[in-house]
C-alpha cells in the first residue's frame, strides 16, 4: 500500500520559529500502522527545503518530495501534478496547519480536483478486507464510524494516537526529491473587471410610506424594536422563580 501525507512548514505558536505540525505527525504514524512493513508511506510537501518539513523524515516516512509551487502560489495545483503521476491508494492530511495563514480548506480541495471522497477528523484507520474503517471524532468526545472504499483522503483530529519518536539518524540518511512545480498560467480577469479595496456602503433607508414627516423617517430607521421578553433587575426569589416557570412552559415539548 502507498500512502502519501501531506505535510506544511508549521511554526511554533509562541516563537515563530520553524515546528512541525503536531497532527501531521500523527497522520504519519497512522499511515505507518496501515501500510505495515511492506507499505510506502511518503510526504509530500508543495513549497522549498524548510526545517519543519525536513524533520518529518525522522517520524516515520520513507521519503520526502517537495514540488516547487511559489512563494505566494496556490499549492493545489502543484500537489496535483504530482499526485496525479502517481496515484497513491490513500492520502493523509492534517486538519489544518500551523504557519499563521491556514484556513484548512486545502484537503478538500485537494479531494474535489481529484474526484476522491474526502473523510474528516480520523482518530485511528483500520484496513479490511480491502476497505479502510476509519472512526471519527465529534464534538462533545462522540465518535462516528466510516467505511472508505477505494482511494479518499482523509484528514486526522489531534486526538488520535501520538506521533512516532524522534530518530535522528532517519532525519539525516532520509531521501529527499526536489521536483519542479507545474507552470501555472496568472488568472485573466473578465473585460472590465476591476479589483478595488473593501469599501463600507451606507446603510439604506427603507420606504416608510408617501405621505409621512421627516420626523416619522428618521424614526423609522433608528428605533430600537422590542424583542420581547422580560428584564429583571434583582427581582426576589418567587418573582424570579416565576419569571423560569414561564420561560421553560413556552419551549416545552407538547
Amino acid at each position: 500500500m502507498r500512502i502519501v501525507v501531506l505535510l506544511s512548514a508549521g511554526r511554533h505558536p509562541a516563537t515563530g520559529e520553524p515546528c512541525p505540525v503536531p497532527v501531521e505527525l500523527q497522520a504519519i504514524a497512522l499511515a505507518r500502522r496501515i501500510a505495515g512493513a511492506s507499505g510506502v508511506v511518503e510526504g509530500l510537501h508543495a513549497g522549498g527545503r524548510d526545517d519543519a518539513v525536513l524533520d518529518a523524515l525522522s517520524h516515520g516516512i520513507d521519503g520526502l518530495t517537495l514540488v516547487g509551487a511559489g512563494a505566494a502560489g496556490d499549492p493545489l495545483g502543484a500537489l496535483v501534478a504530482v499526485l496525479e503521476g502517481r496515484m497513491p491508494d490513500l492520502i493523509l492530511a492534517g486538519r489544518r496547519g500551523r504557519g499563521g495563514a491556514d484556513g484548512g480548506l486545502l484537503p478538500y480541495r485537494l479531494a474535489l480536483a481529484l474526484g476522491w471522497p474526502i473523510v474528516a477528523d480520523a482518530i485511528s484507520i483500520g484496513l479490511t478486507d480491502g476497505k479502510l474503517k476509519v472512526t471519527q471524532a465529534l464534538p462533545r468526545g462522540w465518535r462516528r464510524a466510516a467505511t472508505v472504499r477505494g482511494a479518499a483522503v482523509i484528514t486526522v483530529h489531534p486526538a488520535a494516537p501520538a506521533a512516532l519518536p524522534y530518530v535522528h539518524r532517519a532525519r539525516l540518511a532520509g531521501r529527499v526529491n526536489e521536483v519542479a512545480g507545474p507552470v501555472l498560467m496568472p488568472a485573466v480577469m473578465p473585460e472590465g473587471a476591476e479589483i478595488r479595496p473593501y469599501r463600507a456602503r451606507p446603510k439604506l433607508i427603507g420606504d416608510v410610506g408617501g405621505d409621512v414627516s421627516a420626523e416619522a423617517r428618521l424614526q423609522a430607521v433608528s428605533e430600537t424594536r422590542d424583542a420581547g421578553g422580560r428584564v429583571l433587575v434583582r427581582p426576589a426569589p418567587d418573582e424570579a422563580a416565576a419569571a423560569i416557570l414561564d420561560f421553560v412552559a413556552r419551549f416545552r415539548p407538547r
